[in-house]
């Protein structure tokens, strides 16, 4: 049966028919009991609507309902238009089959990276589970059948001095200039192992040079972390102009000004990224392994190692 509560911001849709519960929150009365009517609907008369609908449909409404509460919304939104526009999106769900994204599956590999094919597998099978779970549509998800291409090695590109310098030189030191503040933010991201969201979002409210710590409101696994800072981090954070974002940049706008720079200094496969590597890298030298993951904010220790680049070369001076 539905139910339909006030709450402090809102309104908030109950649902719980056949062994399917779901609840949703809106601004208005009349939102919540529509959406409780039509996934009642949904889930009295899945068969029937699964016999009608395509799986395009399923990515609309995905995008639509679920994509939208998610900080990743920008990139799914997008995936699921692109494979909204794919002949897979033409098949009816009845008739969905795991031999359709198997065929899906071969075709994208020739298109793109393993890798990609394996997020986009991801997405749609995220899709899929909500259909079955929550919306009744479908009674088994054909997607989990169907083997994902093998995980590439991990990358373990890092940056020599000799890249830095040439990098420097094509960026300049005029800070008043993006291109100079995006090959700042490279050195600092070396410096911190921040991601390049992170620092795109960090604003001067948030630092505490005296502390020598910046609060990050938003991570990637959805919680906030400080992040100490060395030495060179805050020198490179007081040449810095000060404006409301620390470094007055957009995600966008550093990726592809980091991406020119590269170029013209002829520094090849380097990508931005890469600076947590080397970060990482050089903080396991100085930091115990409980401190590193907490700084860098790796609930897996498992993935330090994803990130820990260092040469056997390197290694073999240590050992002495």
């Amino acid at each position: 049966m539905a139910s339909i509560t006030k709450s402090k911001t809102g309104w908030r849709a109950q649902v719980a028919r056949r062994g399917i519960r779901t609840s949703k929150h809106f601004p208005t009365q009349k939102e919540a009991k529509d959406w409780a009517t039509r996934t009642e609907y949904e889930i009295l008369n899945g068969d029937k609507i699964a016999a009608k609908s395509l799986l395009a449909g399923l990515f609309d409404r995905y995008a639509r309902e679920v994509s939208t509460t998610k900080r990743g919304e920008r990139w799914e939104v997008i995936r699921l238009k692109s494979l909204s526009k794919d002949r897979i999106a033409r098949i009816k769900l009845e008739d969905l089959a795991a031999k359709d994204f198997a065929d899906w599956r071969d075709r994208r590999l020739k298109e793109v990276a393993p890798a990609s094919v394996i997020r986009e597998m991801q997405l749609m099978s995220s899709v899929l589970n909500v259909a079955r779970r929550e919306w009744g549509m479908i009674n088994s998800n054909p997607l989990s059948d169907v083997r994902k291409p093998p995980k590439p090695a991990p990358r373990d590109r890092l940056p020599t001095e000799d890249e830095i310098e040439r990098m420097h030189y094509c960026a300049g030191d005029d800070l008043t200039k993006a291109t100079a503040r995006a090959y700042h933010a490279f050195r600092f991201a070396v410096a911190t192992a921040m991601r390049a969201g992170e620092i795109c979002n960090l604003t001067w409210d948030c630092v505490d040079l005296d502390r020598r710590v910046a609060h990050l409101k938003q991570t990637k696994n959805g919680r906030p972390r400080d992040v100490p800072l060395s030495s060179q981090a805050v020198s490179l954070l007081e040449a810095l102009p000060k404006n409301e974002r620390v470094f007055g940049l957009e995600p966008r706008q550093l990726d592809a000004l980091f991406r020119k720079t590269r170029d013209r200094a002829g520094v090849v496969g380097l990508t931005f990224h890469d600076s947590r590597h080397a970060a990482i890298t050089a903080l396991a030298k100085k930091l115990e392994v409980l401190e590193l993951a907490r700084m860098v904010g790796h609930t897996d220790l498992k993935m330090l190692m994803v990130y820990y680049n260092e040469s056997a070369e390197s290694l073999a001076k240590r050992l002495g």
